[in-house]
């Protein structure tokens, strides 16, 4: 299959391009480069460099045809969409128009696109179902929300197949410090480098950290399942960031003290999804524990490994 990965380069993309390559896929990546690494793609892979904004983008589908799109391309700050809101739309919403308008025009036939955890905001319930009401407390949320509403309208008006993922908080290998999983980034970094882990707020807040190899494997499975679906993709369980840290203290031999500073605006408190669905429709289940997960994320970066976007 002709595949096209946006944001290839970056972290989650390059795992899902190293799956697709293993699976005998032809791939093509569009990255700006802006977070991605192209050292983290085989030479298999062909690299074009292009921001996703750009007014050319469906020429350049049209030239590369590709059959199917992952859309993984994306603003992931939650504090920067916060700060700089017309910098998060116009990645976030009208590069991802930019992207699905193009997929039509080239002749895809299926895309997959990269949402979250954060379109559905603060809420009580214990597991949080595709079915639960959008509403995000972070403009990220909310344009990742945008997002899969003009994938929705343009998949029934031209009836393009789409399969939107929303992720729990990923972690491992490659990993920067944004995003919903950067937390796990953050403190092994300042844990390697002898440093005082920092948490914002009292640590009691709950995650659900999920292993980037396995987000890349329910990509891969969503080309050919879960055909118009939304699904979490999550391991149904919760972590504090608390016991994150003391996890990571472990891994890395720093058992030092950590420091406490107040909460950031947009931080949800507590976030679980259920992964029922993404079970049922993808074939997919998580298989990577979070202690294994810390263990290779650790190991990443403690021999040296770059992080990404």
């Amino acid at each position: 299959m002709r595949v096209l990965v946006t944001g290839g380069a970056g972290f989650i993309g390059s795992h899902i391009v190293e799956l697709l390559v293993e699976r005998g896929d032809e791939v093509t990546v569009v990255d700006n480069l802006s977070t991605g690494d192209h050292s983290r793609l085989s030479r298999d892979v062909q690299l074009i460099e292009k921001d996703i904004r750009a007014h050319d983008l469906t020429d350049l589908f049209r030239s590369i045809r590709p059959e199917a799109i992952i859309h993984q391309a994306a603003q992931v700050d939650v504090a920067k969409s916060m700060s700089e809101p017309l910098t998060d739309g116009t990645v976030n919403v009208m590069g991802t128009l930019n992207v699905v308008d193009a997929a039509v025009k080239c002749g895809a036939w299926k895309i997959v696109f990269a949402s979250s955890c954060a379109v559905y905001g603060e809420t009580s319930e214990e597991k949080i179902t595709e079915t639960h009401p959008i509403r995000p407390i972070s403009l990220y949320g909310a344009s990742k929300c945008l997002g899969e509403w003009y994938l929705d309208w343009y998949s029934r008006i031209y009836e393009i197949e789409a399969s939107v993922l929303r992720y729990s908080n990923v972690y491992g290998p490659r990993q920067g410090v944004k995003g919903e999983g950067g937390v796990v980034s953050i403190f092994t970094r300042q844990l390697l480098a002898g440093e005082t882990p920092v948490i914002f707020g009292d640590g009691k807040q709950t995650r659900d950290f999920v292993f980037v190899k396995d987000v890349a494997e329910a990509n891969v499975r969503a080309l050919s399942s879960g055909l118009g679906t939304i699904c979490n993709i999550s391991t149904g369980t919760t972590t504090t960031v608390q016991r994150l840290c003391e996890l990571l203290q472990i891994e890395t031999g720093n058992r030092g003290e950590i420091s406490y500073q107040a909460e950031r605006s947009g931080d949800i408190r507590h976030s679980c999804l259920d992964n029922t669905k993404a079970k049922e429709f993808l074939g997919w289940d998580p298989v990577t524990t979070l202690r294994k997960g810390l263990e290779e994320t650790v190991s990443f970066f403690s021999n040296g490994g770059e992080a990404g976007g």
